[in-house]
């Protein structure tokens, strides 16, 4: 979440590299070949490892919208992946809803941390928090 109240798409590449994100609305059965997206972004140039962020709901410097964020609706989950133009390499995937969203401050980030067990969680941390252990397990 941005200063000014903007959902903010936030990225941390561990390695490798990332060209865009695409923001789906999550399907139980979902059809690879059907996914719903709710909005697309493709950066200028490869971002590799560390942190960048920007807007999902207005342009960014750095990123071209392919699909402009549709309404957010309620009861709905929605699942954040960066991933590159060749399909070789992709981040770890965040959902959320409205309701996730709205546990949002500025200077936070909800992503899926990697327990000891290997299992992923859910959770809203700083983004400085996010930077120093977002990669921890990758």
């Amino acid at each position: 979440m941005s200063a000014d109240g903007h959902l903010l798409g936030v990225m941390l590449v561990c390695g490798h590299h990332i060209d865009g994100a695409t923001l789906y609305v999550d399907d139980p059965d979902p059809d690879p070949d059907h996914l719903v997206k709710a909005g697309e972004w493709i950066a200028s140039r490869p971002l590799t490892e560390g942190l960048t962020t920007w807007t999902l709901d207005a342009p960014s410097a750095g990123w071209t919208t392919t699909t402009p964020l549709t309404p957010l609706a309620a009861r709905t989950t929605y699942v954040l992946y960066g991933g590159t133009k060749d399909n070789s390499w992709s981040s770890t995937s965040t959902g959320f809803t409205l309701a996730d969203r709205a546990v949002l401050r500025p200077g936070t980030v909800r992503y899926e941390r990697v327990t000891e067990d290997g299992d992923e969680r859910a959770v809203t941390v700083s983004v400085s928090a996010f930077e120093a252990e977002g990669c921890d397990g990758f």
